[in-house]
């Protein structure tokens, strides 16, 4: 045999012994039981501690106000009403009419006390003889007859003068010129003693005004600050120039402050307000229009301040945590003045800068 021959038949069997071993051990690996998977846990993240909020020690401008309800009103407005229960006899005027000081507003329906009236002249006539002719006599009459005849002489006079002070109560007029800015009857209405009949006032005269309760009575003063704010006009500065006479909590308490007719039927009057100087203030405004009022009480400018979540209290013990750069904390006694609803004055205690944790 030649060696090429036998070299070739070597190689051939060596590569049929690699490849039969190839497959036993591919074949022993799939009769192999499969192995499980391993598991994969999750990741278990450490809780955080919550951290509290934590504020810088600023300065800034505080305003402590008192918010108050008002309108505006004239200065010389007058309520009109009747003193006697009856039918409305007639209206002269409507709201929006000018008027003068006398001019008539409405009247009631007197007929009949007129038609009485009349009928008692002419009795007070008969009755007026009788005493003038006593008069003459008296030097013959007994006393207690001329007394008796003086005393129904003058009883039935005064009923005459009561009788004709009813008649005229029945008409009111204005008391002043001006216009006539509510009015709150037709003919015809029965017309109760003391209700509000109508409302003359100087449209010219009209003024800011607020009326107070007997708390916000203790707030404010005159000469305070205020801004007026009318809706869709825009805000106004001025002052307060005048304080009411009275509260309206005090005459609740006193049933209308001797008023005919109680407290329900008690007019508003200027004096019952607190009038307010705004000098900017538009002149077209009308009688009755609200506005909101913001009295200034106290101003402080470039105040230190905290916010109010950052104060602590422990009895009479006032004091804050301030924190370092090292995050280093530590409680810190304070004195505090001026507090709003959003921060809180320190007097003594911190500076500008620092830090303080909330609560």
């Amino acid at each position: 045999m030649s060696m090429k021959w036998l070299t070739g038949n070597l190689f051939k069997q060596s590569l049929i012994v690699t490849m039969s071993l190839s497959l036993v051990f591919t074949s022993g690996c799939a009769l192999l039981p499969k192995e499980k998977e391993e598991e994969v846990l999750p990741e278990i993240v450490k809780p955080q501690i919550s951290k509290k909020p934590e504020y810088d020690v600023t300065t800034q401008d505080l305003v402590t106000t008192v918010p108050l309800i008002g309108k505006m009103i004239s200065l010389e407005e007058e309520t009109l009403f009747f003193t006697q229960d009856k039918r409305v006899k007639a209206v002269h005027v409507k709201v929006g009419t000018a008027v003068k000081a006398g001019d008539v507003i409405a009247e009631l329906d007197v007929e009949t006390l007129e038609q009485e009236l009349r009928f008692d002249r002419i009795a007070f006539k008969k009755l007026e003889d009788t005493m003038k002719d006593a008069l003459r006599n008296q030097a013959e009459m007994e006393p207690n007859d001329f007394a008796e005849k003086q005393i129904t002489f003058e009883t039935s006079r005064q009923k005459l003068v009561d009788k004709e002070t009813e008649i005229k109560k029945a008409t009111i007029v204005a008391p002043f010129d001006g216009t006539v800015v509510t009015l709150n009857v037709v003919k015809g209405d029965l017309a109760k003693a003391y209700d509000p009949i109508a409302i003359v006032a100087d449209t010219k005269k009209i003024t800011a005004a607020s009326k107070l309760t007997k708390t916000e009575l203790e707030k404010v003063a005159v000469g305070m600050e205020v801004e007026v704010n009318v809706s869709s006009v825009g805000k106004f500065k001025g002052k307060i120039n005048q304080m009411p006479i009275k509260v309206a909590e005090e005459e609740n308490n006193n049933g209308g402050n001797g008023f005919p007719g109680g407290n329900e039927n008690k007019p508003d009057r200027p004096e019952d307000f607190m009038l307010l100087e705004v000098s900017e203030l538009p002149k077209d405004l009308k009688r009755g229009t609200p506005i909101s009022v913001s009295v200034i009480t106290k101003r402080t400018k470039d105040a230190i301040v905290i916010p109010p979540s950052t104060l602590r209290n422990i009895g009479s013990r006032t004091y804050v945590q301030v924190i370092d750069d090292k995050g280093n904390k530590r409680e810190v006694d304070i004195e505090i003045g001026q507090q709003t609803a959003t921060a809180i004055e320190v007097l003594q205690g911190l500076e500008p800068g620092q830090k303080v944790v909330g609560r």
